[in-house]
């Protein structure tokens, strides 16, 4: 059994954004794994294992506009289901 079930991915789109602090942000305040979070001051690629994706999206939205956004359960995948 995975620790974290969703994987979940999204791009932010938005003015004078900081990579940095969006991963401190993701690290300290939202349980998962796997952080991936790199771009520009003006779209960032957001990638994150969670239990708790809704969190990681209301967070994100906060910052500019997401989209591209893709969640899929991770558990149906290792047992050979659709995500």
């Amino acid at each position: 059994m995975l620790e974290f079930k969703f994987d979940t991915q999204l791009l932010i789109e938005g003015h004078n954004l900081d990579e940095d602090a969006i991963n401190d942000y993701i690290t300290e305040n939202l349980k998962g794994d796997c952080l991936l979070a790199v771009g520009d001051e003006d779209l960032i690629k957001i990638h994150f294992h969670t239990n708790e994706p809704w969190q990681l999206l209301e967070y994100c939205a906060s910052l500019g506009e997401i989209y591209d956004v893709v969640v899929e359960n991770m558990e149906r995948q290792e047992a050979g289901l659709q995500g």
